[in-house]
């Protein structure tokens, strides 16, 4: 349990290791581009493309970190899952984080990403991970406020599972779901500087009133259109309702979800999504990742031997 201390204290950026249960383990790396050494690199992308082609068994991906361009990883977190029996990767979330003004001022608003699981692997209780573990280690990272996320999706259960686990979002069918200012600022910006981060052409429409994407599926992300029979169903009814009535699955839509990770959120996921099991675990995972933030600044602050980045040592 130590080593997810260990692994996210040294660096600005987090690499945090857990172990998820007794048949996976997990790894969280923010922007590996950055900072991974070339071979490592390597082998992280090597691992994602290897769950990709367990799970698209015709075609190919063509954005994001697919792309062929290392750059896409100087701009992804990744959340990647292994078996612990083998070391293989079987599951994998990568997310996005976009640069967004809001009232003047840059916020960073967290894209969910391409979530793809290996199909012998599904239905195995990983939600938890691919889906919230890496919004709520950022939300301690941001000292507790809030942080805005995004989804894009045409898939009923994807769009249940983002509007039960994030506070705030539009759009959601069930009633008190409100679009706000915020929401639609956040969706223009998103569409009009962001569609490569999800694959979206320019020739793709946008309705405002209900932040459904139109012929979505031309800018690279083409090979995952499914049809409305194929797309996973959520438990609730009312999402298939939703997507079956606001999306035309022939033409290619997308729904356009905006939501935070805020307190009520983080402590839904911890009360509702995370097995009991696995809380020890994320406690420590959690303590690392909030120490890197509220810690480390009074460490570099208080030894004057080093220089920390831009801080010079006080020398008189």
């Amino acid at each position: 349990m130590l080593g997810a201390v260990l692994q996210v204290l040294p660096g600005r950026f987090m690499d945090v290791r857990m172990r998820a249960s007794d048949d996976y383990d997990t790894r969280v790396v923010e922007r590996p581009g950055r900072w991974m050494q070339p071979a490592e690199l390597e082998q992280l992308t090597q691992d994602l493309r290897l769950v990709a082609s367990k799970t698209l068994k015709a075609g190919s991906l063509t954005y994001g970190v697919f792309s062929g361009d290392r750059s896409r990883l100087e701009h992804s977190i990744i959340t990647i899952v292994y078996r612990r029996s083998d070391g293989r990767p079987i599951a994998f979330n990568a997310l996005a984080p976009m640069e967004i003004l809001l009232a003047g001022k840059p916020y960073e608003v967290l894209h969910l990403g391409l979530v793809m699981v290996d199909p012998e692997e599904r239905s195995r209780g990983l939600s938890w991970i691919l889906y919230g573990l890496t919004c709520f280690l950022m939300f301690l990272r941001n000292q507790f406020r809030p942080v805005w996320i995004s989804n894009v999706t045409q898939v009923p259960a994807v769009v249940g599972m983002v509007a039960q686990a994030f506070a705030n979002v539009f759009p959601d069918p069930h009633s008190g779901a409100r679009r706000s200012l915020t929401h639609v600022l956040l969706a223009r910006q998103i569409m009009a500087r962001h569609r490569h981060v999800f694959g979206v052409g320019a020739d793709a429409g946008f309705d405002e009133e209900r932040f459904v994407i139109t012929n979505a599926y031309t800018g690279g992300s083409d090979d995952l259109k499914k049809s409305f029979e194929v797309a996973a169903k959520h438990r609730v009814e009312t999402y298939n309702d939703f997507c079956r009535k606001e999306l035309d699955y022939g033409r290619g839509d997308d729904v356009l979800q905006i939501g935070q990770m805020n307190y009520q959120a983080a402590r839904s996921y911890l009360a509702d999504a995370v097995p009991r099991g696995s809380l020890a675990a994320l406690a420590v995972a959690g303590t690392a990742t909030t120490l890197q933030r509220l810690i480390l600044p009074v460490v570099h602050w208080v030894d004057s031997s080093r220089q920390w980045d831009v801080l010079r040592p006080w020398t008189r």
